[in-house]
């Protein structure tokens, strides 16, 4: 898509330039003046009156162009890019690192698979003293 932008830009340049200087090398309609005094159409590269039909064509012609590639640019800018989205959408959901030092504040989940201080599982150490429930003194 990048390079078709880059054409049409490069269409729509050149056509506004091909506009300015054919509109600079017609001739208005006060140059009639200038003609009686010998600086007039004799002198032209089209003739007497072929010079403002052609040039007239052209200058259309470009300007044509120029509204096409206009068009072009703005039905090309409002389309939605296919692969929009930052790096970060790009990563899957399980990258997402957790903390592993709970949040001041936050409430906490009491553990599932964590038995009860007191409570005897096979193959575990005896329970502590009545008073002493296993915990770091503060």
């Amino acid at each position: 898509m990048n390079s078709i932008n880059t054409v049409i830009v490069v269409v729509q340049v050149v056509s506004a330039l091909a506009i300015i200087g054919l509109v600079l090398l017609q001739h208005g309609k006060g140059a009639d003046m200038g003609a009686a005094f010998g600086s007039g159409a004799s002198g032209s590269l089209f003739g007497a009156t072929g010079s403002s039909n052609f040039l007239s064509k052209i200058t259309g012609l470009a300007a044509t162009i120029f509204f096409i590639a206009t068009l072009g640019l703005a039905f090309l800018g409002n389309r939605p890019a296919a692969g929009t989205g930052g790096v970060m959408d790009k990563l899957p959901a399980n990258s997402i690192p957790t903390p592993s030092v709970p949040v001041p504040g936050a409430p906490s989940a009491p553990a599932a698979s964590a038995p009860a201080v007191n409570s005897p599982v096979p193959g575990s150490p005896a329970p502590a003293a009545p008073g002493q429930s296993g915990q770091i003194p503060k």
